[in-house]
């Protein structure tokens, strides 16, 4: 890319209404790998340089926080060999990349059930929250052994108890209340879904956050999911009318 096009790319970037939370499922890791005649295990590897493309495009645009679908609950089910990879590639990524982030004033989180990782890899993902809690920049959410509903299964547990404490009534359960429960109740609301690969499906991911974002589905495969890209994404959701459940017109008569 030329000193122009760059200096075009930034000046697109700055005119664009960046949404203030993006998650993004990334596909295509494996079949990425197999196009280069790779094992898949190649492919979750290269897809580590996709995570800091994301980043610090997001980052650099303003984003207040960004959430990545790493690992599912439903994960498991893969090959014992890839999954052992993909845990060793996470307390990797963890020991490479924390301080990063932190000198960028990053915060950085885990959301899912972390019970099921290794000691190890729950001592790692602590002493990263730990060290980055009080970073008042982007907040960056890695979602592993992650569900949407158990998410929402979750939050129904934690007010029941509250109910059977007598803290609260069964009276005063609101969707407001339940929200306040889930895993991302501390970050904007979702804006924008983005998923790589070529699938038109959220997989159980932020069933509940996702309520009123907009989705955009591309066919590019993660590891070739750049800067570029990235802002693709963002100009298509720029174009979008987001109502709310209003109409057209009264979205427009209020802005």
């Amino acid at each position: 890319m030329t000193k122009e096009s760059e200096n075009k790319a930034d000046a697109n970037a700055a005119s664009l209404k960046v949404p203030q939370h993006i998650a993004i499922i990334m596909d295509g890791n494996g079949r990425w790998a197999q196009q280069q005649g790779k094992n898949r295990v190649f492919g979750h590897k290269s897809g580590v340089e996709s995570v800091r493309a994301s980043v610090s495009t997001a980052r650099k645009l303003g984003v207040k926080a960004l959430t990545l679908f790493a690992f599912s609950s439903e994960n498991w089910q893969r090959p014992e060999t890839e999954v052992s990879v993909l845990m060793e590639l996470f307390m990797l990524v963890l020991n490479r990349e924390v301080k990063r982030l932190h000198k960028n004033g990053i915060r950085f989180r885990v959301i899912g059930d972390v019970s099921r990782f290794s000691d190890k890899l729950q001592k790692k993902i602590r002493a990263a929250e730990q060290l980055t809690s009080d970073n008042e920049g982007m907040v960056l959410s890695v979602a592993a052994n992650y569900g949407g509903r158990w998410d929402i299964a979750n939050a129904a547990k934690l007010v029941a108890e509250q109910v059977l404490d007598g803290v609260i009534s069964s009276e005063e359960i609101t969707e407001q209340l339940l929200e306040q429960h889930t895993s991302l109740t501390e970050v904007p609301e979702l804006d924008l879904m983005i998923r790589t690969g070529g699938d038109h499906r959220i997989s159980n991911f932020l069933l509940w956050q996702a309520a009123y974002a907009e989705f955009y589905f591309t066919d590019v495969l993660w590891p070739d999911f750049n800067e570029h890209e990235f802002t693709k994404a963002i100009e298509v959701f720029t174009q979008r009318e987001r109502r709310y459940g209003k109409t057209g017109e009264q979205v427009k008569q209020n802005n």
